[in-house]
């Protein structure tokens, strides 16, 4: 995206690498399709600051400086006071504009007088225009914003289904699992789609962007203790948690891509061998259930760490990348996990099992609806809660229930995953 200031290479500042220095930069620019200058913070200027957000995120986003006069362009400091220049901005627009457009505010302090400053705001291109303020479509024209005609409203539309038509087509990625052949059919998976919205990284810094979030990457992994192997995709890196018996177990992996969008796929942790064979045994004992031989079980509470986990690993990457879930679409997906049945050795769970039947997932293979966490419904969205109620309720989890004997199931298995330290199934 576009900005006005440039380090010494000539490569564009981002908005928290501008310095105060920088401004002298502003004396050759004139305003323009991506630049609007502000002089004072008054009310006139508040007052048009939502058709300004608005008509650059109907454009191609641009920057709006304040405390910079637009005819000599003179620092013109503005008092920073016990004003909050983001939240002030930011109510104007939750207010004025719909849908909620995304962009990023910043004071930037006089260092002659720290109390004093100029307000840069960057604003983005709007993921689903039209963006519409106080009833009008505003874009730009020129160096003001104006009335969208019939024709640029027909273009914002297209722009909103070409977005949406990307991130279906991202929420059909495969993470391919190097499996033997007798084990493929018994990959039950839990995928997590994670659309980072915004620009698409250029290509000539792809490889560039990927590199510098590996290393946030690897430094989630390090801090949750889980090994890390990276390999090398056309256009992605992809994080296995381990690789030593993926022919024989599949592990779970991250896959990053240049822009911050990932995928993580899940596999369920499924019960084998010997402890297979006692887990019939004893639900058929327990429940008076007439389970077939070839019933595939998942260890309940092994699997949900195992998600959870996993899903907090892309909680710690968002933080250490200083990005905001609210940037990102989201959706989950189901694999392989239909007729899937629900194993633990929980009293509670047996005992509700004799009572209430086996828990089983009863869902085929699907896509959730996509949601987008910029609407000011998801300020608390964390991965980690995110993944691990859909994964569990999907298998048959009565959560939300307001039956008791619902909620001590619930309680006793969530319990259970949350106590016990996650083990990785051993082929027996």
């Amino acid at each position: 995206m576009f900005s006005p200031f440039r380090d010494e290479q000539g490569h564009e500042k981002a908005l928290s690498d501008v310095a105060w220095g920088d401004l002298a930069q502003l004396q050759e620019l004139e305003e323009g399709f991506a630049l609007e200058f502000k002089q004072t913070f008054g009310p006139s200027v508040r007052r048009k600051i939502p058709k300004i957000v608005a008509s650059f995120s109907n454009s191609h986003g641009g920057w709006l400086i304040i405390g910079i006069a637009d005819d000599s362009r003179e620092v013109c400091p503005l008092p920073k006071g016990s004003a909050d220049y983001s939240q002030i901005i930011g109510e104007l627009c939750r207010h004025h504009v719909s849908p909620a457009p995304r962009f990023e505010v910043r004071f930037l302090a006089n260092p002659q007088n720290p109390e004093t400053g100029v307000v840069l705001v960057r604003i983005d291109e709007g993921d689903f225009p039209p963006y519409v303020a106080d009833g009008i479509v505003e874009i730009r024209e020129g160096s003001t914003s104006g009335p969208a005609d019939s024709a640029a409203l027909v273009d914002l539309y297209d722009r909103a289904m070409r977005r949406r038509q990307e991130v279906e087509r991202f929420c059909r990625r495969t993470v391919f699992y190097p499996m033997a052949d007798d084990a493929a059919d018994d990959a039950a998976l839990f995928d997590l789609y994670l659309f980072h919205m915004g620009p698409a990284a250029e290509d000539v810094h792809a490889r560039t962007r990927v590199n510098e979030g590996a290393a946030f990457m690897q430094e989630a992994f390090a801090h949750n203790g889980v090994e890390c192997h990276i390999q090398h995709a056309h256009d992605s890196l992809i994080f296995r948690s381990s690789q030593a018996d993926d022919m024989v177990v599949p592990h779970s992996a991250i896959e990053l891509f240049p822009d911050a969008s990932m995928k993580l796929s899940v596999p369920a942790v499924m019960v084998r061998g010997k402890k297979r064979k006692s887990a019939l045994k004893t639900l058929r004992e327990k429940t008076g259930a007439s389970l077939p031989d070839d019933v595939r079980l998942m260890d309940a509470s092994a699997a949900l760490q195992r998600v959870t986990r996993m899903a907090s690993l892309l909680d710690r990457f968002v933080r250490l990348s200083g990005l905001s879930w609210q940037e990102y679409a989201v959706a989950y997906e189901l694999e392989h996990m239909a007729g899937v049945t629900l194993w633990s050795k929980d009293p509670t769970y047996l005992s509700y099992a004799k009572t209430h039947g086996i828990l089983w997932c009863a869902t085929a293979d699907c896509l959730s609806r996509v949601r987008y966490l910029d609407d000011g419904a998801h300020d608390t969205f964390r991965a980690r809660q995110f993944a691990g109620s859909h994964f569990f309720e999907a298998c048959g989890l009565p959560l939300g229930s307001p039956d008791s004997e619902d909620a001590a199931l619930v309680q006793a298995l969530l319990s259970t995953s949350q106590d016990e330290e996650m083990q990785e199934p051993k082929e027996e």
